[in-house]
């Protein structure tokens, strides 16, 4: 690259030639210089504490200082939230848990009582640190997911036990009747000789409603020579309920009924001295007293004896 400098002070104009190697040169010298000054700045402002340097930089740490503090705070509240959320998850899963288990029956130990030695003094509080914070963090969220797997196994017993209810015979097969001949050795009413009544008689007037005592399948709904028009219900582990005596049934083999369905009214079919259900339940074909399945329900009570 050449310049041409033109003066009035120069007779004739006079031609500069700047190689490459010149403004690399250049560039190195004006470098040197930059990074010299800053260091020579740097060393003065260290060594003589020149006020306006160390004003400069004493705001610069407090800056930094104040940021730091500010994301510290930050996290600490953050964490102390955090902690909040934690202790009442913990009282209302307790809490549900008390509920849960009075539900399905399950009693849970009592928390024993320690005694404690006197204590006492001001008050002068003493908050957490970070440390102390994440490790309380973590205790309680392993309590949570205890007793989350606790709640979890109380929620499948209740499920259970709301299921058991459904499929066992614990409501009265007829609403405000009287009860007869219980379950076992009896003088038969027609014979007069000594024999086993493998059910329940309940007393009521002809046309009577009937209803199932547990959910279940139908498996049959005909008239027996002894039993009269009999319907015999299954529900589910070999444990069935049978009806018997019925003037009428409202069912047919097959149908799946719900607990307290409609299946049939009192009658006096088949041996039988008068209006009455005959009401038995059976476990694999063995005959059961039904007042052991039926004081298990709330109805039983208000059965009326002879």
């Amino acid at each position: 690259m050449q310049i041409i400098l033109v003066s009035r002070h120069l007779k004739a104009a006079r031609t500069v030639t700047i190689m490459p190697r010149h403004l690399v040169m250049a560039l190195f010298v004006f470098v040197v210089l930059v990074f010299s000054t800053s260091a020579l700045f740097s060393w003065l402002s260290v060594h003589l504490r020149l006020p306006l340097v160390e004003d400069l930089m004493l705001s610069m740490q407090q800056q930094e200082a104040k940021k730091t503090r500010d994301h510290l705070n930050n996290n600490l509240q953050l964490m102390a939230t955090r902690l909040g959320e934690l202790q009442g998850k913990v009282m209302q899963l307790d809490t549900l848990g008390e509920r849960m288990s009075g539900l399905v029956g399950i009693k849970r130990p009592p928390v024993a009582d320690v005694a404690k030695p006197g204590q006492g003094g001001p008050y002068i509080a003493a908050p957490m640190s970070a440390i102390e914070l994440q490790h309380e963090i973590d205790r309680l969220a392993g309590e949570v997911e205890q007793r989350s797997d606790d709640l979890a196994f109380l929620e499948f017993k209740l499920l259970e036990k709301r299921v058991k209810d459904r499929l066992l015979p614990t409501i009265l097969p007829v609403k405000n009747a009287a009860l007869g001949s219980p379950f076992g050795h009896r003088s038969d009413p027609i014979a007069g000789l000594r024999s086993m009544h493998e059910g329940m008689d309940f007393s009521a007037e002809t046309g009577t409603p009937v209803v199932v005592a547990a959910a279940g399948v139908v498996l049959s709904a005909a008239y027996h020579p002894e039993y009269g028009n009999l319907i015999e219900v299954d529900h589910g582990e070999g444990l069935t309920s049978r009806y018997a005596h019925l003037s009428r049934m409202d069912v047919q083999a097959g149908s799946l009924i719900k607990r307290g369905t409609q299946i049939g009214a009192v009658g006096t079919t088949g041996r039988s001295t008068g209006p009455h259900l005959h009401f038995e339940v059976r476990m694999l074909g063995v005959a059961q007293n039904p007042a052991h399945f039926l004081k298990q329900g709330d109805e039983y009570a208000l059965v009326k004896r002879r």
